[in-house]
């Protein structure tokens, strides 16, 4: 530290009994006159990782962040000052400019890591603070990497204003007046009076249950939902003079050496309604070592998605700790900011279509989990997701027609990686003969796995999707058959023309959960679902001969389970009901609204032997 930052002094330490931080050791840091309330959790031999909350938070904004982060990392909250439990300034007027705050940072990281930089990770005013942190001169050395979310830093915004009002486009007047609506709340913390009014009346007592219904944070009595804390009167009503110290003076004013020093992680809320992704178009001039990700989330994304932000900070702190250059999304996947990061899981994926589809979002960028009732195949298909792309990818061992197992499944998935962005039931069977030849337990059979599998699947993921309010996207395998009759197929078309009216009938009810639902049809793919399709109505011999022949065509029209998986990577990227996939499946599709009876003219036709 420089010799003008103030100086700073360690108070007595303790553990938090209860709250959203139980367990946490507590101490106070004296500095600037004022009282700083942190708290750790984790090995302190371990690198240091420092959670900065913004407005009108305190440190417990960050609590299961840093309950994922801490058997990793030695992870360090504080309440910025006048937050939480920390002393306010006096006078407030003045108290708050960044200069200030970066004292206030700087004594935090002297006293929890006096002999190595913190990885600092900042939200909202704590990523605005963060930027002034990673930019300046008087912090280098005591920063090893910076993870910003929704708080861009005040010089590089200015910058962009300046540039969009001298050097007016139709695109760039666009965005101006689009961040411009966004912020319609600094004008108003610039009013004398009346938000420190409104904060210590009406708007706290509100503000719990507007968070839970606009932004989907958990509610009282609900995991999760011991935020915000009792300070939330005060915390709003003295947080507003960090906008009234900052916002002007540095939007008119900008410096222009704003250039950060560390390595910079990104993370972008598309739901955000408080900063436009616009404002991070020239970053990449500021921050020479950057990494962009997309997060489908709202503004107060450490409640909503705290999985997902921690998987993101553990990754990037620890690629910056190895000396190795931070993986950035693939540009090989066209999905890469789509996808990226997102839990993804896909059933039937030892194999064929399923595997393919697990690699493919692993290529994004995605976590996968990999089921299959194929431990072995399932195992396999985690390990090569790793190889490929996939941040983290883990196996599972379920049979998707057992309900109470799909139940435990989900639980457990929940539990352990977070609630599943997007779910893949892809695992089938196949049963191939006449209807007549075909008995109750095959119909039973192709039933449970194929469409049961679906519905357990709906029904379990689809349920955790609703309930935690971010939206989601369910992918349902069906086939052409579901539209295509064939004397030869009428248990598994059955099944699969089931699956696609199932999956009309989710999209039409959770299209108001944010949730997309989409039905894929492949035709004839390359896969090894015909080596295990049962012929029925012959003997052993002219089964396994059928079973022969099925999969020798299927070998020679060859068409990739990869071609199946790049569609449903793009009808999930594009919300898309219905996808036929390969030629023959389009063109039945299209027959089918058309020419209908084409298609039951052609369902006539004996197959020959």
């Amino acid at each position: 530290m420089e010799a003008n930052a103030v100086a700073a002094s360690t108070g007595a330490q303790g553990t938090v009994a209860a709250g959203a931080l139980a367990g946490a050791t507590e101490r106070w840091v004296s500095t600037g006159g004022v009282q700083l309330c942190v708290a750790e959790l984790g090995d302190r031999e371990r690198p240091t990782v420092v959670l900065v909350h913004g407005f009108p938070d305190s440190k417990e904004v960050w609590s299961e962040v840093a309950k994922r982060l801490a058997d990793r990392f030695h992870v360090v909250l504080y309440d910025l000052r006048g937050c939480g439990r920390s002393s306010a300034p006096k006078p407030l007027r003045g108290g708050y400019t960044l200069e200030k705050l970066t004292d206030d940072f700087l004594a935090v990281a002297d006293a929890v890591s006096p002999d190595a930089p913190v990885h600092l990770v900042g939200h909202d005013w704590g990523s605005v603070q963060g930027w002034e942190f990673a930019t300046v001169g008087r912090t280098e050395g005591r920063i090893a990497s910076f993870t910003t979310m929704s708080g861009p830093c005040l010089d590089h915004l200015g910058i962009w204003l300046h540039k969009r009002a001298t050097r007016p486009t139709p695109r760039r007047v666009g965005q101006l007046f689009g961040q411009g609506i966004k912020s319609w709340y600094v004008y108003a913390f610039h009013t004398p009076v009346v938000p420190e009014a409104l904060w210590r009346g009406p708007l706290a007592k509100a503000w719990p249950a507007l968070l839970s219904r606009v932004e989907k944070t958990p509610a009282r009595g609900e995991p999760g939902g011991d935020y915000p804390t009792s300070s939330l009167p005060t915390d709003g009503a003295r947080g507003v003079w960090m906008y009234r110290d900052n916002v002007r003076a540095r939007l008119r004013r900008p410096r222009t050496d704003a250039y950060a020093h560390v390595p910079v992680q990104l993370i972008h809320p598309t739901g955000d309604v408080f900063v436009s992704e616009q404002v991070f178009d020239d970053l990449d001039q500021w921050a020479p070592q950057l990494t962009r990700r997309s997060l489908v989330a709202k503004h107060w994304a450490p409640r909503t998605r705290p999985d997902q932000i921690s998987a993101w900070i553990a990754e990037f702190v620890t690629t910056v700790e190895d000396g190795t250059p931070a993986r950035k999304p693939r540009a090989t996947s066209q999905y890469a900011e789509r996808f990226g990061g997102q839990l993804v899981l896909v059933t039937g994926a030892a194999s064929g279509i399923g595997r393919a589809t697990a690699f493919a979002f692993a290529e994004a960028g995605a976590r996968v989990v990999a089921v299959d009732r194929d431990a072995e195949g399932a195992a396999r298909t985690a390990e090569m997701s790793r190889l490929i792309g996939a941040p983290e990818a883990w196996s599972e061992q379920v049979d998707v027609s057992d309900g109470l197992a799909m139940e435990k499944l989900a639980n457990k998935v929940a539990d352990t990686h977070g609630v599943v962005d997007v779910l893949v039931n892809n695992a089938g069977i196949g049963v191939s003969g006449a209807f007549m030849d075909t008995s109750p337990e095959h119909w039973q059979q192709v039933l449970d796995v194929n469409l049961w599998g679906v519905i357990h699947g709906c029904r379990t993921f689809g349920k955790q999707m609703a309930d935690r309010g971010q939206g989601g996207h369910i992918v349902n395998t069906a086939s052409a058959a579901a539209f295509q009759p064939t004397r030869m197929l009428p248990a598994y078309a059955t099944s699969k023309a089931a699956v696609l009216m199932l999956s009309e009938c989710l999209r039409a009810e959770l299209a108001g959960k944010g949730i997309g639902v989409s039905a894929i049809c492949p035709g004839i793919v390359n896969t090894n679902i015909t080596t295990t399709t049962r012929f029925v109505g012959v003997d052993r011999e002219e089964e396994q001969r059928r079973r022969t022949r099925s999969t020798r065509l299927y070998g020679k029209r060859n068409y990739p389970p990869e071609k199946v998986a790049d569609a449903i990577l793009r009808a999930v990227a594009r919300n898309q009901a219905v996808v036929p996939v390969t030629p023959e499946a389009r063109g039945a599709h299209l027959l089918s609204r058309f020419a209908p009876k084409a298609l039951r003219a052609l369902a006539r036709l004996e197959p020959k032997g």
